[in-house]
Parts: structure tokens; C-alpha cells; sequence
């Protein structure tokens, strides 16, 4: 394992991230899968443990500044902790039970997941660069005051903590979407409150994840030390960098990465 290989590479992801606000995940899980040919189970486990830690700092930022929806979080938080648990127990199950076709399931699973998230990325992107004026139909804000707001939001974080569990993807990306499409969120709190979300439910699935055993601190550590500093100096030149075309030109890699998992030759 080349190990200074692993950190520069994880140092120009953490930029991507910070310039971007895509999920580290989505790169960093492939990457570690056809780049290093770490099995995939481990790939997840390592890689939800250096998420965690990349969440928390940005968490404590947002905290600091104010920038949370702390009721989100909450009723979020109260579906999605125990569906990463439950995608958790399902990767348990697997690979006590079916542990020859665990690589093929986690491999196609990671794809969807990818593909279905870039997918609508693009699209959303796409709509609002070539035709700018477009009102999309808006989708019924729920209301965290009523039981069947609570019950929608409790909801949607139990099947997206699930995927997370799973895959290790999404934490952020699908996270933003619903606070964005579902709570209306004011963008001063969107990027703290989805920070801040995805560091609860991250913190959950990562002590999943080790009691699986499938955690490789060989690979962790190394993450960590090119994804954190790689994330600071992406944020830094978030300011002036072309957001969109930078935007575009990740989904499309993802796009590609994901056709790889779902149909690898």
C-alpha cells in the first residue's frame, strides 16, 4: 500500500470537497476500491470513520456561527440514526451469511447509489444554467409544529441513514436535497444544518461499522491527513473558483465512476 499515494490523493479530494460540497465519499470509496483494490466492505467502513471526523470540525464551525437548524437536526436525526444502524445490520448479515456475494452486492449497491445521486444533481444543474428563469413546482414544506411533519421528516432520515449504512454515500449530497425541496431551508442554514446532520449520523454508523471489524486504520489515517488540510484549502478558494463548471465537471467523473461499480467490465 502506498500510503503517501493514498494521502495526496485524499488531499485533492478534501479540495474538491471544499470547492464543490460534494460528498467525500463518493470519491474517496471508489478510489480506495480501484485504485488500492481495498475490498469493498472495508472501503465503506474506513471510509464512513474519516468522514466522521471531516463532518465534526465543519459541525463545530457552524455551531460557533450559528448556522444550524437545530429542530431539522433533531427530527432528521431520530430516523436517520437508527436506519444507519438497520443498512449497518444488513452489511452484518451479509457477510455472515452470503459473505462470497457480499463484494458484488456492496459494488453494485455503492454504483446506484452514486449514479442516482449525480443523476439528479445534474439534472437540477443543468435546469438552472440553461434556463435560468425556470419555476419549478415546489414540493409541500413539512412542518416540524405537526405530528405528520415530524412523522415525513423521521421518515426520510430513516431510508436515507439506511442508504448510509449501506454505502457509506449520501450523508450530504441527498441530505442537502430534501432540507433544500422538503424544509425550505434558508441558505445561511442549509450548509451548517446538512454538516451538522450528516456528523450525528456518521458519528452512529461509524460504531456500526467497527463493531463489524471491517474498519482498517492502516487506511483511515492516511485519509485523514490529506482529506482534512485538502478541505480547509478548498474552502478557501471556494470564493473565486467557477462553482458550477467545477460542480459539473465532478458529476460527470462520478457518473463515470458509478457506470464502473454497476457494470464493471
Amino acid at each position: 500500500m502506498n500510503y503517501l499515494l493514498l494521502s495526496s490523493l485524499s488531499f485533492l479530494i478534501g479540495t474538491i470537497v471544499g470547492l464543490t460540497g460534494v460528498g467525500g465519499a463518493s470519491l474517496i470509496t471508489p478510489m480506495l476500491i480501484f485504485v488500492f483494490q481495498v475490498p469493498p466492505a472495508v472501503a465503506i467502513s474506513s471510509d464512513v470513520v474519516a468522514a466522521t471526523l471531516m463532518k465534526t470540525v465543519g459541525s463545530i464551525k457552524h455551531w460557533q456561527q450559528q448556522t444550524i437548524d437545530r429542530k431539522v437536526v433533531k427530527w432528521l436525526a431520530c430516523g436517520s440514526v437508527p436506519g444507519s444502524l438497520i443498512g449497518v445490520s444488513i452489511l452484518h448479515l451479509l457477510q455472515q451469511n452470503s459473505s462470497d456475494k457480499l463484494d458484488f452486492f456492496l459494488i453494485r449497491s455503492l454504483g446506484v447509489m452514486i449514479l442516482f445521486v449525480t443523476s439528479i444533481a445534474i439534472i437540477q444543474l443543468s435546469l438552472l444554467t440553461l434556463f435560468p428563469q425556470l419555476k419549478l413546482p415546489s414540493l409541500p414544506k413539512f412542518n416540524l409544529e405537526s405530528n405528520w411533519g415530524r412523522f415525513g421528516a423521521i421518515s426520510i432520515g430513516a431510508i436515507l441513514g439506511c442508504m448510509v449504512g449501506l454505502t457509506s454515500v449520501s450523508s450530504g449530497s441527498l441530505f442537502a436535497l430534501v432540507l433544500i425541496s422538503l424544509f425550505q431551508l434558508e441558505s445561511r442554514k442549509l450548509v451548517g444544518t446538512d454538516i451538522f446532520q450528516a456528523a450525528i449520523l456518521l458519528t452512529f454508523t461509524s460504531l456500526g461499522h467497527l463493531g463489524l471489524g471491517t474498519v482498517d486504520w492502516n487506511l483511515v489515517i492516511p485519509i485523514w491527513l490529506g482529506s482534512l488540510p485538502g478541505v480547509v484549502v478548498g474552502a478557501k478558494l471556494c470564493q473565486i473558483a467557477p462553482q458550477r463548471l467545477l460542480r459539473f465537471a465532478t458529476y460527470i467523473i462520478l457518473e463515470l465512476v458509478s457506470w464502473k461499480l454497476v457494470a464493471p467490465v
